[in-house]
């Protein structure tokens, strides 16, 4: 039950704040966006892609070899691409990365290890894309600069906080909240700050961050907005920590943060929103491979299905 609330309420939110949208600023803003599209847009979107792709699969296949659940850089890169394509297609944003680290998990007879893997992989990206976004904040004007030195001071006593927590060592016997405390904590220590892992980490997801932000700033441009580089990037990234909120395919709340953001440095709500829905276009086309992923995934586990029922066809016209 909880489940489907949650799920209704994605839906709920999305469509509430595409509404309030339409309400103040009309659909012209949604229709700019769909015909400003072009095909320069699209082929940079797609390029990028590959490039940002590669990168989140050779993350993941780091993080997942540190836990002892290796995966080789083709088939990581071919399931990441399914992953994109399915967390922007369906609701939610991580249907993707779940479906990842069970068939992953499946692979490798380790489903709730290949899980962990997933989880510390899209985790090691947001901190990295967290401090990226802080740093720039900081450093750029942007509608919330005055706030952004209390936000650093958050991080870094979030960093503070967890240093005694990676320090910590497995311990018997312990209680099951110790020996969560202990498992994430070796995790950390042993695979996320491993001395041959962590800088690998942190270069494929500032890379990955670089990536997504072209990508926005070239579907700003493409919805005709010329404002500076020094204007566009904090909100580039500003909009993208938006987009980790559960969305229905990205859609609702990455609008409505760019309404905000652009209304607020004097850009206009209505160009905002026309960048969104350019930028939600490029990054649609941009996945399309994973749904080739996905068709030969299926095709794959068909033919052996079929090859049995025609097997026992065969065999009981035998035996008749």
């Amino acid at each position: 039950m909880s489940r489907t609330l949650w799920t209704w309420g994605r839906f709920a939110g999305s469509a509430a704040i595409i509404a309030i949208l339409v309400w103040r600023l009309g659909t012209s803003p949604f229709l700019h966006g769909v015909r400003t599209v072009d095909a320069a847009a699209l082929a940079a979107a797609t390029g990028i892609g590959v490039v940002t792709t590669l990168c989140c699969a050779w993350r993941w296949r780091i993080v997942a070899g540190g836990l002892g659940v290796e995966l080789s850089l083709p088939a990581a890169v071919a399931a990441y691409y399914r992953s994109l394509f399915l967390n922007v297609t369906l609701p939610g944003g991580v249907v993707g990365d779940v479906h990842r680290g069970v068939s992953h998990g499946r692979d490798v007879s380790d489903v709730g290890r290949a899980l962990r893997a997933v989880a510390w992989e899209r985790f090691a990206g947001q901190v990295v894309q967290g401090i990226l976004t802080v740093i720039v904040l900081l450093a750029l004007p942007s509608p919330v600069h005055s706030s952004m030195p209390w936000v650093a001071l958050g991080v870094l006593v979030a960093v503070v906080c967890v240093v005694p927590l990676v320090r910590i060592r497995r311990a018997g016997g312990a209680s099951a909240w110790a020996r969560i405390r202990s498992a994430v904590a070796g995790d950390i220590r042993h695979v996320m700050l491993a001395r041959k892992a962590w800088p690998a980490i942190a270069f494929a997801s500032a890379v990955i961050v670089l990536g997504h932000a072209i990508t926005f700033l070239i579907a700003a441009r493409t919805a005709g907005v010329s404002a500076s580089l020094s204007t566009m990037a904090p909100l580039a990234l500003l909009v993208m920590a938006v987009m980790v909120l559960p969305s229905v395919g990205g859609w609702g709340p990455r609008e409505g943060a760019t309404a905000w953001a652009f209304g607020a440095a004097g850009l206009g709500a209505s160009r905002g929103v026309a960048t969104a829905v350019v930028y939600g276009v490029m990054v649609l086309v941009a996945s399309l491979p994973g749904a080739a992923v996905l068709v030969v995934s299926w095709s794959r586990r068909a033919r052996p299905a079929e090859r049995s029922e025609q097997r026992q066809l065969r065999e009981g016209a035998a035996h008749a």
